[in-house]
């Protein structure tokens, strides 16, 4: 089917925008132009695609999104108030029907920590089979971390054996921490092992290379018998500090594969195989095909063990950001039950239990404050390097640190539920995403191991027939040597390496990247369109001015209060400030209705239509607004948001609103004009106050009066042109915004709704959080081009010239052992080149006066 058409579904699982993110993502694997919108609140999914609808709902039951009869809502959801604010908080996004809570379980994502896997190869090979089970969605294998990340309903077993059938091992991640500490510990004992084998092996090797310009006997008589025992301790490395490249190329035989470890079995047992006949029949071999390679086998495999522990080694350190993440989470909690005080482990920890943290003590969950008083640093989650005083009735974050004071709190969120424990998941999840940009590394990887041997059988046949003599041994050593030079690892490792430091380093500067798409986009972006409350401003307005045309001031902002009580919205909460300040009681209302873009409408006890908003919402009500337009002139004029409000039908006061720029968005917008960027503001604030801050941050182009769907279509509009675009806005109000952009940067506190409708959340809220997200992309990327340049020309230089292709030239051919160096210097080479991401600086970081982070939060933002 050609044609695109429209699709409404019922989804009773649907019940947030992270539900809505990941059907976008199952339906645009097979479309990738279809338009998918979701009203969590209604369970209404609509899609715009070429597919069928029986395709669709296939998509929707695989996502773990069955479409179905639309259930009732749970009693939480019924008691809500009917006007629900735009800005919900996490409490409200999380609380999903009943019903719908085996749904997303289903849909959830698993972690799987995988052994055996020695290359790009074994990568593909555990993916393919990963992707193959039934109930997976999607499947990404990091080599640089060992870890699959699975989303879907597949049940753990059925993914274990899958991984098992094509000969690897495979374990539950159940614990992040734990599963990191266990990595640890077996790098550790495998570096060791590694290094130890190499050690051997090159203790054997090397003084036999040495002693060959000095002693090399024909294998005859005396010399046949020193040459069996030279055979006998080739044998012996390798069957002991190689035994792994034997045991894992056999593995994958009986599974029709090959990776790396087969080419290195390959190429050595067939060094030593051919040595040994040498040995057993010289006396009745030519001369010239005497030629003995005990030596190449032994320094083979002690190079590649060597390069084995150094690549393990460099690729310690590019999980980092995320140990210090692991290490904020408490590992016990001291609960407060039954009037008893008493310490247990973190997982215990129950949501409504009441937890006592003593000064020093570091935070475990999220919650409450009940009891005492103290300062808390944030610094981890805001960058706020200043101690923030806590009391009763505020929030308090898992990971933080108590100062002075003790204090009891009720625990609000536990667990993966935390906000430390998003924003971990998020930055484990981006570390095992893969860019765009590697996919051909995939590709080829996938059939590399088998090419190479294809192309060492060509290589012996060209030399076996048309060679120059002796035919035998030049046969012998450029199979060999293509067999050995050829590399996949470094394929394997180009991109994973580079985007987990990549992530890393922008966690570390509190931006968490969602995906590695995410990553990629971002260093392309040419346009940011920018939100003006919340992003370029404080989002912390209050009225300065108010003007009362007609009646009591008092009984005005009765009204104002009546009308915006139970509002999140920054204008609602100045107004009420402002009439608490005046201490206006509320009035009695009815009728209460809220109108997107423009305010709210509601009738007086005695039946008078009240109307408070912006000018557009009066004047579409037919509202006379000229007993006020010089007093809003002035107000526009002096950058104010100008809220008016209307009784039967009567401009009756008018209200100015200042909501101050950000200390620092000046120069964070002047850093990203001078990163390249043309930078847009969008706002729903009027012409005059809309042009009066973009003068005043160095803005040039802004659009005004915008409602929420009018930023969607401006968006779309600028992709139109040709500009790759980025949005940042505060995730909830701009979701729909968010969504369309090319990559979405939600700046706040990194709720559900902010993360799932963003590519990339700003934990602390600064412009210069973008800034550094954006140049952070583009050095990750130019790493990753670099690394895929390099493991690419490497082995499109190397395997012809390991094939001989030199030779007519030079005279000589490649030795299998300088073979073995290259192909273990490229893995480092390019692991190496990853972990100089590591020492990158962003503009904010040279220029430290002109970001927010103090040198400490640069240094250690998130520990």
């Amino acid at each position: 089917m050609n044609s695109r058409h429209s699709l409404e579904r019922t989804v009773p699982g649907m019940s947030c925008q992270g539900c809505v993110s990941n059907m976008r993502k199952a339906i645009q694997a097979r479309d990738d132009q279809a338009e998918v919108t979701g009203t969590p609140e209604e369970k209404r999914l609509d899609v715009a695609t070429k597919l069928d609808g029986e395709t669709l709902d296939h998509l929707l039951r695989e996502a773990g999104y069955p479409p179905g009869e639309r259930e009732e809502a749970s009693t939480d959801q019924d008691d809500a108030p009917e006007a629900r604010s735009e800005h919900d908080t996490d409490d409200n996004v999380s609380s999903a029907t009943p019903a719908s809570e085996p749904q997303r379980e289903r849909a959830s994502v698993r972690r799987l920590s995988i052994g055996g896997m020695t290359c790009a190869s074994c990568v593909k090979s555990v993916q393919k089979a990963l992707e193959r089970t039934p109930g997976v969605v999607s499947a990404e294998v990091n080599f640089g971390t060992h870890t699959a990340q699975v989303r879907g309903r597949a049940d753990p077993d059925a993914l274990i054996h899958a991984v098992e059938d094509v000969g690897y091992g495979a374990e539950p991640i159940v614990d992040m921490r734990e599963a990191e500490q266990a990595r640890a510990e077996r790098d550790k004992r495998d570096y060791r092992r590694r290094l130890k084998g190499s050690a051997w092996s090159l203790a054997l090797g090397v003084p036999l290379m040495a002693g060959t310009f000095f002693f090399h006997p024909q294998p005859m008589g005396a010399g046949q018998l020193y040459w069996l025992v030279i055979g006998l301790l080739t044998l012996a490395v390798l069957v002991f500090p190689g035994r792994h490249f034997f045991v894992n190329a056999w593995k994958n035989f009986k599974h029709h594969q090959a990776n790396m470890d087969t080419l290195i079995a390959m190429g050595t047992g067939t060094a030593w195989l051919y040595s040994m006949a040498v040995v057993a029949f010289g006396p009745w071999l030519p001369e010239v095909a005497r030629g003995i390679y005990f030596e190449a086998s032994a320094i083979i495999i002690g190079l590649v063990l060597l390069g084995n522990a150094l690549e393990l080694r460099a690729r310690g350190r590019t999980s980092d950001a995320l140990k210090r993440l692991l290490d904020l989470q408490s590992r016990t909690a001291r609960v407060i039950r039954d009037g008893e005080e008493r310490e247990v482990e973190i997982d215990a920890v129950r949501q409504g239990d009441h937890i006592r943290v003593r000064p020093g003590e570091r935070l475990p969950v999220d919650g409450e404050v009940t009891e005492g008083q103290c300062h808390i640093d944030e610094s981890m989650l805001t960058g706020e390097p200043l101690p923030v005083g806590k009391g009763e009735g505020d929030e308090v974050s898992a990971g933080t640190v108590n100062g002075k004071g003790s204090l009891v709190y009720l625990a609000t969120r536990v667990g993966a539920d935390t906000r430390l424990g998003q924003i971990t998941e998020q930055v484990a999840s981006a570390q095992n995403s893969r860019p765009p940009i590697g996919k051909l590394a995939d590709k080829v990887s996938g059939v590399f191991a088998p090419s190479v041997m294809i192309i060492a059988v060509i290589t012996a046949l060209i030399w076996f027939n048309i060679g120059a003599e002796p035919r035998v041994i030049h046969m012998l050593v450029t199979a060999t040597t293509v067999l050995i030079i050829a590399c996949p690892c470094a394929l394997g490792l180009a991109t994973p390496i580079s985007t987990m430091i990549g992530v890393g380093k922008a966690a570390e500067h509190g931006v968490l990247v969602r995906s590695g798409d995410a990553l990629q986009t971002a260093s392309k972006l040419t346009t940011l369109v920018v939100d003006k409350t919340g992003t370029l401003t404080e989002g912390k307005p209050e009225v300065t001015e108010s003007e009362v045309l007609e009646g009591d001031e008092r009984e005005v902002l009765g009204l104002v209060a009546a009308l915006e009580r139970g509002s999140e919205h920054p204008l609602a909460t100045a107004l009420m400030a402002h009439a608490e300040e005046r201490q206006a009681e509320p009035s009695e209302i009815r009728d209460f209705d809220t109108v997107t873009g423009g305010g709210v409408k509601a009738t007086t006890s005695d039946g008078k239509a009240l109307l408070l908003g912006n000018a557009r919402l009066l004047e579409e009500a037919g509202i006379d607004l000229a007993s006020g337009r010089d007093v809003a002139r002035d107000l526009e004029e002096k950058a104010r948001t100008v809220v008016y409000l209307t009784v039967d039908g009567k401009l009756t006061a008018l209200f100015g609103i200042s909501d101050p720029l950000r200390h620092d968005t000046i120069a964070a917008v002047k850093r990203l004009q001078a990163d390249g960027l043309k930078v847009v503001m969008l706002s729903g604030d009027n012409a005059h106050t809309a042009g009066a801050i973009a003068r005043e941050v160095g803005i040039d182009d802004f659009r005004a009066g915008l409602l929420p769907e009018d930023k969607h279509a401006e968006i779309e509009r600028l992709q139109a042109e040709g500009e790759i675009v980025g949005m940042v806005g505060d995730g909830i109000n701009d979701a729909p915004a968010l969504a369309r952009a090319d990559v979405g940067f939600t700046i706040g506190q990194g709720t559900d709704v902010a993360i799932e409708s963003a590519g990339i959340t700003l934990v602390r809220g600064s412009l210069h959080g973008v800034a550094a997200a954006i140049e952070i992309s583009r050095a990750t990327l130019r790493n990753i081009k670099q690394n895929l340049v390099g493991a690419f020309g490497y082995n499109t230089l190397g395997i012809p010239i390991a094939a001989g292709v030199l030779y007519p030239v030079t005279g000589t051919l490649l030795s299998p052992i300088i073979a073995g160096v290259a192909m273990s210097l490229s893995s480092i080479t390019v692991v190496s080149n990853a972990n100089r991401l590591r020492l990158f600086r962003t503009r904010g970081d040279t220029h430290a006066g002109k970001e927010t982070t103090t040198p400490r939060e640069t240094k250690e933002a998130l520990s």
